[in-house]
């Protein structure tokens, strides 16, 4: 797709990936709707591309505001790229979540998103090629103990993107999957950053996911994974589980060292 032709519907658009592949979209000629709760985080890049960015406010969890949502893509004349970039992680044991965090975490990484994609679908089908982005995770292939509710959501977003881009296969939308490893953003909690040092995982920074992305829509490539050993494991996953079982079984008692510090400064 060439950027200077898409009109963007961007979801979770004020932090982390999502600001930076806001900023980069506009840099390279796109015009984009951004979507988030807060819009303070997109003031300065609202200035520089006044006539690029638009914002909505909206909290994806909830139906009447996904409906606003549709509604301004309607205004904006119809959408040809739908990148669907929200998302909550959270570093903790089963055990140690409550019901709420978890239906939080599965509404707005999942539901919310499939809610979305199939509101706008319409849209995009009008569209003489258009394409639906999907930010997954490595931990949407690899099953990571301390991450369990959130390796359940982006199995699910994973499976999601396969099954709709065969569905839309006769169709001029195609769908990408993009899976980034640890990306340095204020989603990750102090413990989970402390559990990468110790653990030497290896991190990208935001802005270097969002390249690849804009590089992966550029060829319409239908998967994305990013990193390095990461990529590796997911294919040694999904072959010989047995030995990747063995690896993680080693690093359980540090993952429970550093799950356990943290829950027990949040549950005192």
């Amino acid at each position: 797709m060439r950027l200077t032709d898409c009109r963007v519907l961007l979801t979770g658009a004020s932090g982390g990936i999502g600001l930076a592949l806001a900023e980069q979209l506009c840099a390279r000629g796109a015009q984009v709707l951004a979507v988030s709760r807060q819009r303070d985080a997109l003031a300065a890049l609202s200035q520089r591309y006044p006539q690029r960015l638009s914002w909505v406010g909206a909290d994806l969890r909830r139906a009447q505001e996904r409906q606003r949502v549709l509604e301004a893509a309607r205004d904006l004349g119809g959408v040809n790229l739908l990148v669907n970039a929200a998302g909550v992680n959270r570093f903790a044991m089963l055990e140690q979540m409550d019901d709420q965090q978890i239906e939080d975490m599965l509404t707005l990484n999942v539901t919310a998103s499939l809610q979305l994609t199939r509101g706008l679908l319409p849209l995009l089908r009008q569209q003489s090629h258009a394409l639906v982005v999907n930010v997954g995770s490595t931990y949407g292939s690899i099953g990571y103990p301390g991450y369990a509710a959130y390796c359940a959501s982006k199995f699910a977003l994973r499976g999601f993107s396969e099954a709709l881009r065969r569905e839309l296969a006769d169709t001029s939308v195609n769908v990408l999957y993009v899976a980034p490893r640890a990306t340095r953003t204020s989603m990750n909690s102090q413990a989970a950053m402390a559990l990468n040092a110790e653990l030497k995982v290896g991190m990208d920074e935001p802005e270097t996911v969002a390249a690849a992305v804009i590089a992966a829509i550029e060829k319409d490539l239908s998967e994305l994974y990013l990193g390095w050993p990461e990529k590796f494991f997911v294919r040694l996953n999904g072959m010989l589980p047995g030995l990747v079982d063995r690896a993680l079984h080693k690093q359980l008692p540090i993952i429970r060292r550093f799950s356990t510090a943290h829950h027990g400064k949040d549950h005192p």
